[in-house]
């Protein structure tokens, strides 16, 4: 079982990677992050991603959707974001935020790769 930093080290060494969280949805408040962009602020993106999470959240449940979310992806002129709510009962309330350069990254593998360390993160 990875912890929370080398999560976030294996989040990164995905290509294309330029910054990575894992997010406390109820809070908003980065339980921890990594990047490489000096123009991708992720506590500003962690707190913001945290307002998509809940609204899709709400949306489902006025619609009597019955189901969880897999993921959520924003795609950019440049970037993708990946927003990975986890399913552990421990992971309950937290997701895993990766924004990728989307010239340098191949996105089903990225989706795939953080599939996998999701399955294998110890929070």
């Amino acid at each position: 079982m990875a912890d929370i930093d080398t999560g976030l080290k294996e989040m990164m060494s995905i290509d294309g990677a330029i910054g990575a969280s894992l997010v406390d949805y109820g809070s908003g408040m980065a339980l921890g992050s990594l990047g490489t962009s000096k123009d991708l602020d992720l506590m500003v993106a962690s707190a913001g991603n945290t307002e998509v999470v809940r609204a899709k959240l709400r949306t489902m449940d006025q619609l009597g959707i019955k189901d969880s979310i897999e993921d959520i992806l924003i795609t950019l002129a440049n970037q993708y974001h990946l927003i990975r709510p986890l399913t552990s009962r421990k992971g309950s309330g937290l997701f895993l935020y990766l924004a990728l350069d989307r010239h340098r990254s191949n996105l089903a593998l990225a989706r795939h790769r953080l599939r996998g360390i999701e399955a294998t993160l110890d929070v």
